[in-house]
């Protein structure tokens, strides 16, 4: 209950304070969202194996940003940011879908 709060509170404080992304920044944000949405559904599947762990969610959560960032600005330090950024996006939208395939199986038993 206490998680759905905050994002509703989350969301409520972005709607009125309305942030802005430094210009600088922008590149990885989406790289940032993926990366944090592969650790979302990795613990909806932790949550209905029993086996979440608070603690490892929110190091899987901060460090799947981070590492999936820093890959992305090596790779734009290197010149090839896009194809980096491809290939992170490429690996975590398996991760993603695959953590979405063992919940539909967990919940529909199909």
């Amino acid at each position: 209950m206490i998680a759905v709060l905050a994002l509703l509170a989350g969301v409520i404080l972005g709607v009125y304070l309305d942030p802005t992304v430094p210009v600088a920044l922008q590149p990885y944000l989406p790289i940032a969202v993926v990366a944090a949405l592969d650790a979302v559904f990795g613990g909806v599947r932790a949550k209905l194996d029993r086996i979440f762990d608070d603690k490892q969610f929110v190091v899987s959560f901060i460090s799947n940003v981070l590492v999936a960032g820093l890959i992305v600005y090596l790779g734009d330090q290197l010149g090839v940011g896009g194809q980096l950024s491809t290939g992170v996006v490429v690996v975590l939208g398996v991760r993603i879908f695959g953590n979405v395939a063992a919940i539909r199986r967990h919940l529909f038993r199909a």
